[in-house]
């Protein structure tokens, strides 16, 4: 696993590591959520699905992808109907569910990415036809970075906060930490996998 990188900021205190999880609202964040055999299980599993390109727009992203549940039209900004979760992919959104307080049905949606070395995830919130997302990271370590999301704000700013997200970590994205900040991915060092699972947004954004 790489040391934990800092990055520091003029005036502001250093935040690498458990820091920003109390310093962003609605951020929650737990080592070792899943033990080394289901990490194991999980990788047979994710790489032997097609995982494909990912594209927003004319923009084809470095990392591959796919999806269950809904497909994203970036062009018509639109959830499409997708294919149903696996089967074998049913204990993961359980565990996941019961330990963010959801029941699994309310799982709709599961991204599972690929990111090879130096690939990066640049600055977004997901798509508003979700509300909570929950991120689970396998087989090698990213640095997540977030910033207070202000419409119009270019790539240079504001200042950023960063942790280590760990392999069979679990993250939480809820209320302001969903909403009133993005979040990014640093250009990874090593192979490693995502898997994002997200509940429908009820109410109009």
């Amino acid at each position: 696993m790489r040391s934990a990188r800092r990055i520091e900021h003029a005036g502001q205190p250093d935040l690498f590591g458990e820091a920003p999880v109390a310093a962003i609202e609605g951020l929650r964040y737990e080592r070792d959520f899943l033990s080394a055999e289901e990490e194991a299980n999980l990788l047979h599993i994710v790489q032997g699905l097609p995982l494909k390109e990912m594209r927003y727009k004319e923009y084809t992203a470095r990392r591959r992808g796919t999806s269950f549940g809904g497909s994203y039209d970036f062009e018509n900004n639109r959830l499409k109907p997708g294919a149903p979760l696996p089967e074998a992919l049913h204990p993961l959104r359980a565990e996941a569910a019961a330990w963010a307080g959801f029941a699994p049905e309310e799982l709709t949606h599961m991204l599972i990415a690929e990111y090879r070395p130096g690939t990066p995830l640049g600055w977004h919130r997901d798509v508003p036809d979700f509300e909570d997302i929950i991120g689970v990271s396998l087989r090698s370590d990213a640095v997540m970075q977030f910033r207070p999301y202000v419409p119009g704000t270019p790539a240079s700013g504001p200042s950023t906060l960063e942790f280590l997200i760990e392999p069979r970590s679990v993250y939480l994205l809820r209320g302001p930490a969903r909403w009133a900040w993005q979040h990014a991915i640093a250009p990874t060092e090593a192979l490693r996998y995502s898997i994002t699972l997200r509940t429908r947004r009820i109410r109009a954004p």
